[in-house]
């Protein structure tokens, strides 16, 4: 049944995907971006490997895009710190994540992954042979999956998670995952119900754990490194109730300004500092247009020009888990649009998180409401009745922010976890 789901997904499904991976670069210039830049993938790949990969054991992560590369993160560096004879091989889908992570310093070989054909596979692996391969999360492409496993080289899952009423287990696809997963050596997973979920497919090979979450270490260790920067000056914070916006999108600032200026006329101190998602010269000039006349803002590059103005829009990018420190409340963008962005990176500060319904994506967002440490805000009304409540009660609000960083503490670890199966094969 193997041999059928391997011909069926290689010459009817791909052709699908390929296809429609080309009309949409049409239109998205992202997914052009993602096909440009796999134009001479082989030819620069053979170089990196020429002159980049040294003798020692290799280790391929593959991460779909910058969010699952930085669940990695931790864990390179840790395997790097632990072998100086490991080399590391890393992987892309999306341009986001190669573009943003090409010069990342604790990787050898940086690439786009291969579409993924049967001989781009074969090609892919004769170039970098790896000893073993890890997958970031869920972005498990099977051609090359199965060519590692034809090969004889270890496959390990890191952060693993799959929902229980995922479309994967319907009839049909639940078979051609089976043959996908049954492949791979061990799935480390996020939790028990992910684990779970997995077991539903009844697999034979894999070994299926719970070892937790890595973005839980990589937060902890970012939080520390950004608590000694200093990119705000101590006197446009002076005296402030400050609310840190991150990665939202304009359905979320459809909710967050109105409620901002209500909030504005009972406290005059308070200052929002707005990071949103893609801060393009369009959206920065529509957000503008929102708050002019309404009230005072600046964006955050002429910060030294700062005449005590009440929001400050971050035109920059590469900065919003530092400008978390600054928070004595944080509101999480996406979860008036789509899904939540990573509630974990304002929660490590001990401060209170907010988010909007489109949070059920995020298990972190759920387990944080249902302690106490996060709030599910409906709309404009709740919005504001929460955050007035947390600024001014302040023991409700430490009360609230301990919780958060007492949940993320608790789940750091995940790291050591996982490497205790990957250094099973160096």
């Amino acid at each position: 049944m193997k041999s059928v789901w391997e011909f069926i997904y290689s010459f009817l499904i791909l052709p699908i995907i390929w296809a429609v991976i080309r009309t949409l670069g049409l239109f998205k210039r992202k997914v052009r971006r993602g096909i440009r830049g796999r134009k001479d993938l082989f030819t620069s790949l053979a170089t990196q490997v020429a002159n980049k990969l040294a003798s020692g054991k290799r280790v391929w992560f593959h991460a779909s895009s910058l969010g699952e590369f930085e669940q990695a993160k931790p864990i390179i560096a840790e395997l790097k710190r632990r072998h100086t004879n490991v080399r590391v091989i890393v992987t892309f889908f999306s341009p986001s994540g190669y573009e943003h992570s090409k010069k990342y310093p604790l990787a050898d070989v940086i690439s786009y992954i291969p579409f993924d054909t049967r001989a781009n596979a074969k090609r892919f692996l004769d170039l970098t042979m790896p000893d073993v391969a890890v997958v970031i999360r869920y972005d498990v492409w099977p051609n090359h999956i199965w060519e590692l496993q034809q090969r004889g080289i270890p496959i390990l899952i890191a952060n693993a998670t799959m929902r229980q009423n995922t479309k994967r287990r319907f009839p049909l696809v639940r078979s051609f995952h089976y043959y996908v997963y049954n492949v791979i050596n061990n799935i480390l997973a996020v939790s028990q119900s992910d684990v779970d979920a997995f077991n539903s497919f009844s697999l034979t090979k894999p070994t299926i754990e719970a070892v937790g979450d890595t973005r839980y270490d990589r937060v902890s260790i970012r939080s520390a490194e950004a608590k000694k920067r200093h990119i705000i000056s101590e006197h446009v914070l002076r005296r402030k109730r400050v609310l840190v916006a991150g990665s939202s999108w304009p359905e979320d600032e459809a909710v967050l300004i109105p409620t901002f200026l209500r909030l504005q006329e009972a406290m005059n101190n308070l200052l929002l500092i707005i990071v949103p998602h893609e801060p393009t010269l369009e959206h920065l000039e529509e957000l503008e247009a929102e708050l002019i006349g309404k009230t005072t803002f600046i964006r955050f590059s002429s910060l030294n020009d700062y005449k005590n103005e009440h929001v400050i829009i971050v035109d920059s990018i590469g900065i919003l888990l530092t400008l978390y420190a600054y928070a004595h409340v944080a509101y999480i963008g996406g979860s008036f649009k789509q899904n939540v962005h990573n509630v974990l990176e304002a929660a490590v500060y001990g401060i209170p998180v907010m988010y909007g319904p489109r949070h059920k994506n995020s298990q972190e967002a759920v387990r944080l409401a249902e302690l106490g440490g996060g709030f599910v805000v409906e709309d404009t009304t709740s919005l504001h009745q929460t955050l007035l409540n947390l600024f001014e009660d302040d023991a409700a609000r430490k009360r609230a922010g301990d919780i958060a960083a007492s949940f993320v503490q608790q789940n750091v670890g995940a790291t050591e976890r996982f490497l205790r199966h990957l250094e099973r094969y160096l």
